[in-house]
Formats: structure tokens, C-alpha cells, sequence
């Protein structure tokens, strides 16, 4: 079954992007003309959503120095295409299995999709999916597309993130006036969090924006923007809020792609360990904040 799948998705690749060599050595390692290399791993979707795989260390060797993509495909949902310079470098911090590779999870949620490393942690890759990721290298315009973004600017992208997948936002009511508009179709802004937090904790009001499942009154996301603040101090907020309140949250570090190696290390200090933090957290680059949304607007939202 595995196959038929790997076949259906080498000849929508070749289809679109013309053909595919398979790189000597390996039986999931293809390379599209201009030399862009996709490493291809399969699972099936079990229980509670999770996609288990594993990366042969010989295999990411190959992609080292290359224009290179894991492309993570399943039974049921489209597939992603992840950068691996992106990623190289929190892979490597992942300990090796006994069978000589790397696990990897992919977990998929309502709207969302998160990459886990074992004693590593979670990492959003929304913005990868479908073909479109490689049609972006391709044309050599990824990074090109992809404005620097300000503290405020990356806020705005994240709430209007939230506000197309159905949720409420909230961002401190003083950033409200220094979201850029421009950026975004308009959306509300709520002026209060659940009752049982702001109870709770004092530090959720100072969130920098706040996802809110108004069906449930609950917090669905929380996102620390850490433009040039330390990613330890989003991490302690983040803390303190998920030990008052028995909430199932989710919390993001939203920063540069170059700080990620920093957020994996301070997830691991004892404190977030012990309290479960590092099981529930998972860093955001601002490319992925921008390509998720264009992605989303592109298709109207998700409901």
C-alpha cells in the first residue's frame, strides 16, 4: 500500500516538475532538475492523529549542501515538503534509534500540523504543505517573498491566522492600536480573556496573542512573539499560565528561524521539563507565520 502511494506522489511531482532521478544508494532519495533533492518518508495516520517515521542518518547526509526537502507523506493527507536546513540542526540534537535513524512525528490537529523530535520538541509546519512548496524553490523566490517582518507585523499575521480558522483573538490592549492593518483583511479583536484565567493568572492578559475557543470559553493557542526579547522569558510566561490553568493549550515561541536552535535549548532546562511545558510548546519562524497565512487567504480560510 506504501508503494502505491509513493507512486502516486513521484507522478504528481514528475507532472508538474518534470522528471525525477532517483539518487543511487537509496530508495527514497529523488532529485528534480536544478539539483533540489527530496528525501521521502511515508506513514500511515494512527490514533489521535500521529504519523510516525524514521530518517536514516546516511540519508540526511545526502542532503547536506543541497537545495533539500523531507517530504513527509501519508494515507490521508496532503504531503509536506520541510526545508531540511531549516531543520538540520534540531534533528541532529534528536538522539538515534538502535536501528540507526532518527523518529520523527507528525501530529495532525483541526487546521494545523505540528513536526516532534524526541527530547527535542514541537515545531509548526503548516506552511509546507502541498506541491506549492517546491514550486516556490523552484522559481528560487522563497526567501525573496518572505518581507522581515516587526514585532507588531508578525502579531497581526498571527491573529489573523487564528481569525480565519474560527478562533476569537486577543492580543494586550496595549498592542492593539500597533497591529498593521495593512497587512490583513480586518478582524475583531476581544477584549478579555475566559474568566477562569484571568482568575488564574495574572501573565495571560500580557500574552502577545491569544487564540480563544469561543465555543468551549477556552484558550485554544498562545503566541509570544520574540523579536529581540529572550525566548526564555516567553517560555517562563508560558509556564506560569499552564500551571494555573488545567487548559489542554498550546503555546508557540514566534521568532526568527535563527533563534530555533535557542528555543530548543531553553525548553530544555528542568523547570519546563518537569512541568510538562516542553510537551506542549513548539516554535513558529516568521516565514512560516507569513507563508501559512498567504496559504490560508489563498484559500479562503479554514473552517
Amino acid at each position: 500500500m506504501a508503494n502505491d502511494y509513493k507512486k502516486a506522489l513521484l507522478s504528481e511531482i514528475e507532472n508538474r516538475f518534470g522528471r525525477l532521478k532517483r539518487i543511487p544508494g537509496s530508495q527514497s532519495l529523488f532529485e528534480l532538475a536544478g539539483g533540489i533533492r527530496i528525501y521521502l518518508r511515508y506513514s500511515k495516520i494512527h490514533g489521535k492523529g500521529v504519523a510516525f517515521f524514521g530518517l536514516r542518518l546516511v540519508d540526511l547526509t545526502a542532503l547536506e549542501g543541497h537545495d533539500s526537502y523531507i517530504c513527509f507523506f501519508t494515507d490521508r493527507e496532503e504531503p509536506l515538503f520541510i526545508p531540511y536546513a531549516d531543520f538540520e540542526g534540531v534533528i541532529r540534537q534528536s538522539p538515534i534509534a538502535s536501528d540507526g535513524q532518527y523518529k520523527a512525528q507528525l501530529t495532525y490537529e483541526p487546521g494545523t500540523v505540528e513536526f516532534y523530535l524526541p527530547r527535542v520538541g514541537h515545531f509548526n509546519v503548516d506552511a509546507f504543505g502541498g506541491t506549492e512548496t517546491l514550486a516556490i524553490a523552484m522559481c528560487g523566490a522563497n526567501r525573496e517573498l518572505v518581507p522581515s517582518l516587526s514585532h507588531a507585523q508578525a502579531q497581526t499575521l498571527v491573529g489573523s491566522i487564528g481569525s480565519m480558522k474560527g478562533y476569537n483573538i486577543y492580543v494586550p490592549p496595549n498592542n492593539a492600536d500597533l497591529l498593521d492593518w495593512s497587512l490583513v483583511s480586518p478582524f475583531r479583536l476581544v477584549r478579555s480573556l475566559p474568566a477562569y484565567l484571568e482568575e488564574r493568572s495574572k501573565f495571560a492578559s500580557e500574552i502577545d496573542v491569544i487564540w480563544i475557543d469561543h465555543k468551549r470559553d477556552t484558550i485554544a493557542a498562545a503566541f509570544e512573539v520574540e523579536h529581540s526579547t529572550p525566548v526564555y522569558s516567553g517560555l517562563l510566561r508560558f509556564n506560569d499560565v499552564m500551571l494555573a490553568s488545567s487548559a489542554g493549550s498550546r503555546f508557540f515561541v514566534v521568532s526568527n528561524e535563527s533563534r530555533r536552535d535557542l528555543f530548543v535549548r531553553q525548553l530544555q532546562r528542568p523547570t519546563f521539563q518537569r512541568s510538562g511545558l516542553c510537551e506542549v510548546a513548539s516554535f513558529l519562524d516568521y516565514d512560516n507565520v507569513f507563508n501559512w497565512h498567504r496559504r490560508l487567504a489563498k484559500i479562503g480560510g479554514t473552517p
